[in-house]
């Protein structure tokens, strides 16, 4: 997984912090090893400031946003 963090256009940084926690705890859980557990939470934190107000990530949106840091 790339670890590239990469630059996003923020609109609201409400409930990023959750988001990195319940998405590194997950992976965590599911067996990935920290460090792609930390890059997968970064990356699905960098999809929920992109909106606005308190939001998630759908897997749709964090396969998308995978997708494009490996372009």
């Amino acid at each position: 997984m790339g670890r590239d963090a990469g630059g996003r256009q923020v609109f609201d940084v409400t409930g990023a912090g959750d988001t990195v926690l319940s998405v590194l705890a997950l992976a965590v859980a599911a067996g990935a090893a920290i460090a792609d557990a930390a890059a997968l939470a970064n990356t699905a934190a960098g999809v929920v400031v992109g909106k606005l107000g308190t939001a998630h990530v759908t897997p749709k949106e964090l396969a998308a946003a995978l997708e494009e840091i490996r372009a």
